[in-house]
């Protein structure tokens, strides 16, 4: 296939995305010609949109975000194992045949989130907690995993229909395939458990964690050399951040995962143009105003 590819970000709403800043950086610097844009896609329309997309040669990549996650991974043909495990995907890739391109998902973010938490040095094992249910709850589960964990607690104010349409996104059946011990706990345990926990992944959307904010602080606990990762980026530092740093802990942005697992969307969508890692993340910092590698 010759001639410019394309790619884009789908999700609803998707205008606040830095995901098109990141990989058009990275395209220029490899001389990969590919557009990015982001597109707005209800989850109601998200598999027809993506299958309409099967008969356009010039379609190379998708990256998907909320809340379209788990309905894209009923919509493919096929996905990858960690995909496949978790019930979510956030990107899909083409291969084009002459009958019309063949659609896999693959899910980036638990690399995302494992890298992110690295960096913030966080160790192995960690006492981890998630906030939040959904789809990328459960990449946060699969993260910990990664990083050694063996038992994960869960607080969400419903456990139900957390995958949102299609509903395969669901904490505690990822658990059971990755054999790692998911506790489904309540809400109103969330602030204590922040307080006691080495890693804290907030999955949940921007603002969704400010009164649990509030409830942390009056705990007045020390949590220096704990880290919290807020999957939410928009706006910078959130509530819970915020706290978090207040109470002497490690703050980890979003914007740290969403780098990181563009770095392999950016790897799956351009194949053998894919060179010189650290340089590609160096110029994808620069774009978003992240501090160099």
């Amino acid at each position: 296939m010759s001639g410019r590819k394309r790619a884009a970000v789908l999700g609803h709403p998707i205008g606040h995305s830095r995901s098109p800043q990141l990989h058009r950086a990275a395209y220029d610097y490899l001389g990969f010609d590919c557009s990015y844009d982001a597109i707005d896609v209800t989850e109601e329309a998200a598999a027809g949109f993506a299958d309409a997309l099967r008969a356009q040669p010039e379609w190379n990549g998708l990256s998907v975000t909320m809340p379209l996650k788990a309905v894209l991974a009923a919509a493919v043909d096929r996905l990858d194992p960690l995909a496949e495990a978790l019930g979510v995907l956030n990107t899909v890739t083409f291969e084009h045949r002459s009958g019309g391109a063949v659609l896999t998902g693959w899910n980036t973010d638990v690399t995302g989130l494992v890298n992110a938490l690295r960096h913030a040095g966080a160790g192995e094992a960690p006492r981890g907690v998630i906030l939040g249910a959904g789809g990328t709850a459960c990449a946060a589960v699969a993260a910990l995993a990664r990083m050694g964990c063996t038992s994960v607690d869960v607080h969400a104010r419903s456990f139900r229909g957390s995958g949102g349409t299609g509903g395969k996104a669901d904490v505690a059946h990822v658990g059971e395939r990755l054999g790692v011990q998911v506790n489904l706990r309540p809400w109103d345990e969330a602030a204590a458990a922040c307080a006691a926990a080495d890693v804290v992944l907030c999955t949940l959307p921007p603002r969704g964690a400010d009164a649990l904010a509030r409830e942390f602080s009056a705990l007045r606990a020390h949590r220096a050399g704990a880290v919290l990762l807020d999957a939410a980026y928009d706006p910078w530092p959130s509530a819970i951040a915020a706290a978090w740093e207040q109470a002497g802990g490690t703050i980890v942005p979003g914007l740290e995962m969403l780098l990181y697992q563009a770095v392999e969307q950016v790897r799956l969508f351009t194949g053998s143009a894919f060179r010189d890692e650290p340089a590609v993340i160096n110029v994808m910092c620069d774009a978003v105003g992240l501090p160099r590698r």
